[in-house]
């Protein structure tokens, strides 16, 4: 049986990835410390894709994130394909693996 979103992010929050990622246009932010994390700030640990059996807007990518200059880990949950937000290209980038 595949894992799922529950079961990826109960993981890495054992692992030590705490923080709740989320994606602006050119930047990642943490609101719960008012961090903005730019492309050459954090790097990407681990990435992990989830594709929905039926529905594609079940389709994520999960991307495990640190960065030593904010003392941060944390998840990022994104969709892909159609549903996914547009980026600057360094941002872009530094997410794609």
């Amino acid at each position: 049986m595949e894992p799922t979103l529950v079961d990826i992010l109960d993981r890495l929050k054992r692992e030590g990835y705490t923080e709740d990622l989320n994606l602006r246009t050119n930047c990642l932010e943490c609101t719960a410390h008012a961090v903005k994390m730019y492309h050459d700030e954090f790097k990407i640990d681990s990435v992990i894709r989830l594709e929905g059996a039926s529905d594609p807007a079940d389709e994520v990518i999960v991307y495990a994130i640190s960065s030593e200059k904010h003392g941060i880990k944390g998840v990022l949950v994104n969709a892909y394909g159609m549903y996914s937000e547009p980026l600057a290209d360094e941002l872009a980038a530094a997410l794609s693996l």
